[in-house]
């Protein structure tokens, strides 16, 4: 299942820091954009330690409703994350991927069959 790659993606995210739904979408290559990346988080199976509270809304958004959120907010803030009303700081708690991202890129094409070269890719 595609969600599987984000799950596992979620799980490399460090105490204290977050990702936006549309960071973790782009990250794992998943169709569907941010959109998807949070349905994704929102079936996030229980009991295989996924930090879901981990991905936020653009801007560092809580997006959840109650009771998750104040839950979400609560983790947040036991992780070091500076949260401020509904709304984390991005400038401190947002987490750069870009390590991680190659591996997880290189890891998706190589899945992917390949295609016939057409005139419009043959160029590149």
């Amino acid at each position: 299942m595609i969600w599987d790659r984000v799950y596992a993606f979620v799980k490399k995210i460090p105490r204290g820091k977050v990702l936006t739904y549309g960071a973790v979408a782009k990250a794992t290559l998943i169709p569907g954009g941010a959109r998807a990346a949070g349905r994704a988080m929102h079936a996030t199976p229980k009991g295989r330690g996924i930090p879901w509270h981990r991905v936020v809304g653009a801007g560092g958004r809580l997006l959840i409703r109650e009771p998750y959120a104040s839950l979400q907010k609560k983790l947040l803030l036991t992780e070091g994350a500076r949260v401020v009303e509904s709304r984390v700081d991005m400038k401190t708690a947002a987490w750069n991927p870009l390590p991680v991202m190659k591996r997880v890129t290189k890891n998706a094409q190589r899945a992917k069959p390949a295609g016939r070269k057409t005139a419009r890719n043959k160029a590149s």
